[in-house]
């Protein structure tokens, strides 16, 4: 009986620090996530194109497709320029090394030097390689 409940203490523990690692890797995902929609604003495409997957596809609500040198393309160009980006709603899920962010939010700035304000959901995966999180896909759509 001592035996069975020992196991099932050890077992609990393991159970809690698992969710507590999951709330910790959630909170990493969030916060990178929220950090490229700062440096898609600021401009800064060191930190943007680091984060990136070298095979990332980006799909923009108007059906635009973009590959991770296009997306920092656009950026250096000025084709592409975010003003203001304010989420609104974000939730992340994790997998076996993959992290989907979905959310809401108001985007505004300007495509060939033309004003948008869109308010978009999105969806966002991350993939672990090496210990590194790197955004793989994106995809927005309009909101309604």
């Amino acid at each position: 009986m001592k035996r069975n409940l020992s196991l099932l203490a050890i077992f609990a523990l393991m159970m809690l620090s698992g969710f507590a690692q999951s709330g910790k890797t959630e909170q990493l995902i969030s916060d990178l996530s929220k950090r490229k929609f700062e440096w898609m604003i600021d401009k800064r495409l060191d930190s943007l194109e680091a984060m990136l997957d070298d095979q990332v596809k980006y799909i923009h609500s108007n059906g635009w497709t973009q590959s991770k040198k296009e997306v920092i393309d656009d950026f250096v160009t000025g084709k592409l320029s975010y003003q203001k980006i304010e989420i609104t709603e974000s939730t992340v899920r994790l997998f076996e090394g993959t992290a989907i962010v979905t959310g809401k939010g108001k985007f505004s700035g300007t495509v060939n030097n033309i004003k948008f304000s869109l308010e978009l959901s999105f969806t966002e995966v991350y993939v672990n390689k090496m210990n590194q999180w790197l955004l793989a896909s994106r995809h927005a759509n309009r909101m309604p």
